[in-house]
């Protein structure tokens, strides 16, 4: 998979406005201000293909980018406080509309800030996912702020607070220092090509 060929496809605000599934699909979700558009544009070698905002909750929308063999979805970032209610509700419909559907999701990748424990949104996301029984990785972003000793207690922290943590698996990530990056793409390169290329 080519990812410096990747290309800004389509921004969706509702879930009937999404095209009918093309082609497979990977999707990158997570709690505002996460690091989702750094992860992408890491991933694509780009610097400004996902628009990095340091205000929480101004994805409000699904980003479509184009590389040969898939599309990558940027989901809205969730559990932003100072959303109205109609707007976390859209965010909500948008969300669940695109997981529960019949696209062709091959992955979904579950951003979590390896700082702080997870939220109870990331947990109810990680219920959910594992409830429609949707093949997940997680992604701990923000690596480099954290010192070795603070790493370790955190993952030791996220076995206990994550549910059935063993059998998930984990990649730490750091956008400043592209730790985790080549780990990522060969997990989103197996789960889109078939296994006999």
């Amino acid at each position: 998979m080519n990812f410096n060929k990747a290309e800004f496809y389509a921004s969706y605000g509702q879930f009937k406005q999404i095209p009918k599934c093309e082609k497979t699909e990977i999707a990158f979700s997570g709690r505002s201000n996460v690091g989702k558009s750094s992860l992408i544009n890491k991933i694509f070698s780009r610097k400004s293909l996902a628009r990095v905002s340091s205000v929480p909750g101004k994805t409000a929308t699904i980003n479509f980018y184009s590389i040969d063999e898939c599309f990558m979805a940027d989901l809205p970032g969730y559990g932003y406080a100072k959303v109205s209610k109609g707007e976390k509700l859209r965010w909500s419909e948008l969300i669940e509309g695109y997981l529960t559907s019949d696209r062709d999701i091959a992955l979904v990748v579950q951003l979590i800030d390896m700082r702080h424990p997870p939220s109870a949104d990331d947990l109810h996301m990680i219920d959910f996912l594992i409830d429609c029984e949707q093949p997940f990785i997680i992604v701990f972003t923000k690596a480099d702020k954290l010192s070795k000793r603070q790493r370790e207690e955190r993952m030791a922290g996220f076995a206990d607070e994550i549910p059935y943590f063993d059998q998930i698996k984990s990649i730490e990530f750091s956008a400043v220092t592209g730790e985790g990056v080549d780990m990522i793409k060969a997990v989103l390169e197996e789960a889109v090509l078939p296994e006999n290329e």
